[in-house]
């Protein structure tokens, strides 16, 4: 291993131990992912951040941009007409920007979820002109996707800078 990679490793946190219930379950595994992904982002270098380091054009901050669309649209209702688009950030928005927006987003996902006790209960702001998936769907189809991207973000920024760890 070389020098700049053990320099630059962060420690791993483990997953949490959740308590009692199913809600609190979901909820803390996707705040564990949420929270994995910003770190990711969080203080990457210019201009790699948000260079493709794959041919597909995946980058970084793209994949951060890419979840605070999902989490709009799930949770807040919002409707995303060009998805693919999300995964590019504006040229003017820094990863400051664009983790600050994400987290401001999930504290706005989380207000929304603070008020929903039945997991099989629809979603209370559901997408125009869709049917709303329950309240369970959408915590599995969040922690499923955060996950994956999270993971993606995980190979990117040890290639950008040899971070490490969750």
């Amino acid at each position: 291993m070389s020098r700049t990679t053990r320099r630059n490793r962060r420690g791993d946190t483990p997953p949490p131990r959740t308590g009692s219930s199913e809600t609190e379950t979901l909820r803390e595994f996707l705040d564990y992912l949420r929270t994995s992904i910003a770190a990711k982002v969080e203080g990457a270098p210019e201009p790699q951040v948000r260079t493709a380091a794959v041919p597909s054009g995946t980058n970084l901050l793209g994949l951060l941009n890419h979840l605070t669309f999902v989490e709009r649209s799930i949770f807040l209702g919002d409707d995303v007409t060009d998805w693919q688009a999300t995964f590019q950030a504006a040229p003017a928005d820094s990863a400051a920007d664009v983790v600050a927006r994400y987290r401001e987003t999930v504290e706005r996902a989380n207000d929304v979820l603070d008020g929903c006790t039945d997991l099989g209960a629809p979603v209370p702001r559901p997408r125009p002109g869709r049917p709303a998936p329950s309240i369970r769907w959408a915590l599995t189809h969040m922690i499923e996707e955060t996950g994956r991207h999270a993971g993606h973000a995980d190979i990117l920024r040890e290639l950008i800078d040899g971070t490490t760890g969750r």
